[in-house]
């Protein structure tokens, strides 16, 4: 299959966005910066910005950074939200009331413990009809949304946002799933061979895996590997480089995704 990668969106320790990351993945000095920032999240009304979770922020700021720079409306896009374990701040102050003698949990916190969370506000928010797919495939999660958003244009959509996030798990869910560093990324997807953007992806599946593709900057290899759906790290960099590059992201089954990128 082969999808056109439109625009990037990126948040992360030390990645403001696509455009301020740029250097830094293509393979220059790391940032002074290495902490997290959020954006202002213009998509989402102040009420539901305050009730929202750390989850869904990193998906929204995420998604809001690739829609400036394609100048897209939300509106009109289906979307794909993938994550491997959505808010577990959230799953863990629900544990930690219904092991309490206070069992009354809220509404508020009911929903944002949902993993198609992201994609509720996400419709509230844009006021979007257009359908929405919810993902979660634990480590490949990047992968496999990407898999599912290449499936979906392969059978007739013209263009998606592909939304993959996920956000550290306090203890002691850590210790279970040791996930320490938030990351979220956006693809705005459409067929290949059509207009301009910034790269061209043929995505296959290779069996036997062989080892993925790793980052020769320690601080970015080191959030590679801590966040599930910062396995998109070294396509994002392929694409800041701006030249052909074949890319390996671990998939399901013992798989590989093989991906082929073409600058536009």
């Amino acid at each position: 299959m082969r999808v056109r990668i439109d625009s990037v969106g990126l948040i992360g320790p030390g990645l403001p966005g696509w455009a301020d990351s740029r250097a830094w993945l293509a393979g220059g000095a790391a940032p002074g910066v290495k902490d997290l920032v959020l954006p202002t999240l213009e998509l989402l009304p102040s009420v539901e910005r305050r009730r929202t979770g750390m989850q869904v922020k990193v998906a929204f700021a995420a998604a809001q950074d690739a829609l400036a720079a394609a100048a897209a409306d939300p509106s009109t896009l289906a979307t794909i939200f993938t994550s491997s374990g959505a808010d577990g701040n959230v799953v863990n102050e629900i544990c930690s009331m219904l092991a309490g003698t206070d069992r009354q949990i809220s509404p508020t916190r009911f929903h944002n413990s949902v993993h198609n969370a992201a994609a509720g506000y996400w419709g509230i928010a844009t006021g979007s009809r257009e359908p929405s797919t919810s993902l979660c495939a634990y480590n490949w999660s990047f992968a496999a949304g990407l898999v599912e958003a290449a499936c979906q244009i392969a059978n007739g959509r013209e263009r998606l946002l592909l939304v993959a996030g996920d956000v550290p798990y306090p203890p002691p869910l850590l210790g279970a799933r040791p996930v320490t560093l938030a990351f979220g990324t956006a693809l705005l997807l459409s067929r290949a061979g059509r207009g301009h953007g910034i790269a061209e992806v043929e995505i296959s599946v290779r069996r036997p895996a062989g080892m993925a593709t790793r980052l020769a900057d320690s601080a970015l290899e080191f959030l590679r590997g801590d966040n599930p759906c910062a396995r998109a790290l070294p396509l994002l960099a392929a694409l800041a480089r701006g030249e052909a590059a074949a890319v390996d992201i671990e998939y399901v089954a013992g798989s590989m995704l093989a991906l082929d990128v073409a600058p536009c």
